[in-house]
Order: structure tokens, then C-alpha cells, then sequence
């Protein structure tokens, strides 16, 4: 028995946009920035994510969001939930005392940073972004925020692709994906 897709999970799908050898040949880009330009939609977008950390994280403490499109969910999910927001931010964009992990890309390498009075030890945290591909930032940002020993509750993004989809594993805590192309 197949059980009806979620309308708004449906109406994200319906947005979502597709850029081919972008931001190099081979990799196929899924822009969520659509979803942002339809108010309804956004909407929808952001009571799913809610209702799904309430589900999977109902005590959490903070939303963790990865620069930057995490920047966009983040704020308002936890406005939703009522509790704070802390970005990652790539290195050099954060003042004052951090904490970095480097990471690989599908396309390079990079650097995440904290600052380290954002996130308190055994805090329970979600950490929210739009996209699951190779898995490098999550595992990067899991890695920041078990650093700085708080208790990873759950990941949750927008899209994950399926070409990428053992990938979740690497990251050793609950993944949570609404759309999965």
C-alpha cells in the first residue's frame, strides 16, 4: 500500500530547478532558490522541516544552520520552534574566537567555522541545509559541532540526491531528507 506524498513535499518538487555542468562539468546542480521566490511554498516548505524536527528532535535546543543556503531555513525554523540559530560559516567570516574543521567538496576543498561561544556542550542541536550530495559539509559540520560536544539530534535538508544516497551514513547521526531526486 503506497501512501499519498506529503502537498507540500509535492509542490517543493514542482520548483525545484536543475542546472547541468554547473559550477563545473559533471555535476548536476539542484537550485532551491525557487522555492524562496513562491511565498506559499516557502511556507509549506518551512512547517514541513518544523514538523519534522518535532518528530525526530522534539527537545531541541538549537538550530544550526550551513552557509549559506542553511542561512535561509535556519532562522525560521527556529523562530518556529522557539529557539536559537547559530550559522557555520566558511573560514575567515565569523569574528572573534572559532573553532574549523576542513573538509572535501565534489568540486574542491573548504573550511567551516563556529564561533566558540555559540554552542554550549551537551546542547542538543539540528543542523538544517538545502542539499545532500557527497556528504562533505554535513559530515563537516557534525564533526565542528561534536567538537564543541554538543549532541547532534538530527540533519535535515531539502533535497538529497539519490546518486549520493549511501553517503548518509558517513555521517553517524539521523539524516532526514524531504526530497530525494
Amino acid at each position: 500500500m503506497k501512501t499519498e506524498e506529503d502537498e507540500r513535499v509535492v509542490k517543493i518538487k514542482e520548483v525545484l530547478k536543475y542546472f547541468p555542468d554547473f559550477p563545473k562539468k559533471g555535476i548536476n546542480f539542484c537550485d532551491v532558490l525557487p522555492v524562496l521566490q513562491n511565498p506559499p511554498v516557502f511556507k509549506g516548505l518551512i512547517s514541513k522541516m518544523v514538523e519534522v524536527i518535532k518528530e525526530h528532535a522534539p527537545d531541541v535546543e538549537l538550530i544550526v544552520g550551513l552557509e549559506a543556503r542553511g542561512f535561509l531555513f535556519g532562522p525560521l525554523i527556529a523562530t518556529e520552534l522557539n529557539v536559537g540559530f547559530v550559522p557555520i560559516r566558511k573560514k575567515g567570516k565569523l569574528p572573534g574566537p572559532t573553532y574549523s574543521v576542513n573538509f572535501k567538496l565534489e568540486y574542491g576543498e573548504d573550511s567551516f567555522e563556529v564561533q566558540s561561544t555559540a554552542v554550549r556542550s551537551g546542547q542538543k542541536i539540528v543542523i538544517v541545509d538545502d542539499l545532500l550530495a557527497t556528504g562533505g559539509t554535513l559530515k563537516a559540520a557534525v564533526e565542528l559541532m561534536t567538537k564543541e560536544k554538543a549532541i547532534v539530534q538530527l540533519c535535515l535538508v531539502v533535497v538529497e540526491l539519490k546518486e549520493f544516497i549511501g553517503k548518509r551514513s558517513d555521517l553517524k547521526v539521523p539524516v532526514n531528507s524531504l526530497v530525494q531526486v
